[in-house]
């Protein structure tokens, strides 16, 4: 960051392939040593014990995926992780997860880097493409926290955080 160096404010950077990738990939690590705690979270609709475990499946084969994306489009590492999700979804948990990514990928397909109206956007997006996949959506479920992360992602851009920020 150049300009840090002269006591000026580093540049806001967008995001870009290569800052997707290493962000998932950092959230499937953090899963993967939490697995038993998601899977003690699970209580709906029945309380089965394995939704970590699942979504773990998940997400690495959708981060296995993700990995063979060459260049820095965020759009096209966006596009390889919903594939990646819904080629390893794992439960009903993997199913809900791989219909958010491809709403997410679906509104950041294109962009070579993503500013944070388009991050947030992109999460609103996720959540209105899982909901409609859910027969009988349920309030107080991932699709509520998808849905309230979605709005205040979409307020933290306007208000003019950066894309970390968002």
């Amino acid at each position: 960051m150049a300009g840090a160096k002269h006591g000026r404010a580093p540049e806001k950077k967008g995001l870009d392939g290569h800052a997707l990738i290493n962000a998932f990939a950092s959230g499937v690590a953090w899963l993967g040593e939490n697995k038993s705690m998601v899977d003690s979270l699970n209580v709906f609709p029945v309380p089965d014990g394995d939704t970590g475990t699942n979504m773990y499946l998940t997400v690495s084969a959708a981060l296995k995926e993700a990995q063979k994306s060459p260049g820095s489009n965020v759009g096209a590492a966006a596009d390889a992780i919903a594939i990646g999700s819904l080629m390893g979804a794992r439960g009903n948990s993997g199913v809900i997860f791989s219909q958010l990514v491809r709403g997410f990928a679906r509104r950041l397909h294109g962009l070579a880097v993503a500013a944070p109206s388009d991050v947030g956007a992109a999460m609103s997006e996720a959540a209105n493409v899982a909901y409609k996949a859910v027969m009988k959506p349920v309030e107080g479920t991932i699709l509520t926290v998808a849905r309230m992360g979605a709005r205040a992602a979409i307020q933290a851009a306007r208000d003019g955080r950066d894309v970390q920020g968002v």
